[in-house]
């Protein structure tokens, strides 16, 4: 006699019992994994609290950046307004100063003719009249 049917049944039975326990899952978990699991969990939302205190400090930074940027554009454009306004007030001063030294020249000039004719020719020496002194 000769097994043709030996090892077929079995490695059909086998391969079903292969398939259903890998369609249904294993639903056993050791106590050790389920600890581990359970500290995998806490610290996942610690990260997770962490991660989002983390993007709202961001979230702050970058408005006080913003922020930060439009006043230092603002007083950007106020220093180069006023750097502008110095400027023509120097130039405004120079025009003052080079007015005032010609009118100060000018009037110089001026006033030594006038000084000349205005001032009066000394006098000729006059004999000094002496006192006679009384005897009593």
């Amino acid at each position: 006699m000769v097994m043709e049917n030996g090892p077929k049944p079995y490695l059909g039975m086998t391969l079903c019992a292969a398939l259903v326990l890998s369609l249904t899952g294993c639903d056993y978990w050791p106590p050790a994994l389920q600890v581990q699991i359970e500290q995998l969990r806490s610290e996942i939302q610690a990260v997770t609290r962490e991660k989002t205190q983390l993007q709202l400090e961001v979230d702050e930074l970058s408005k006080a950046k913003q922020d930060l940027q439009a006043q230092l554009n603002q007083l950007g454009q106020v220093n180069r307004e006023q750097s502008g306004m110095i400027t023509n007030l120097q130039r405004q001063a120079a025009a003052l100063r080079t007015k005032t030294v010609k009118a100060t020249a000018s009037a110089r000039r001026s006033a030594k003719p006038a000084a000349k004719l205005a001032s009066p020719k000394p006098a000729a020496k006059q004999p000094v009249k002496k006192k006679s002194v009384s005897t009593r």
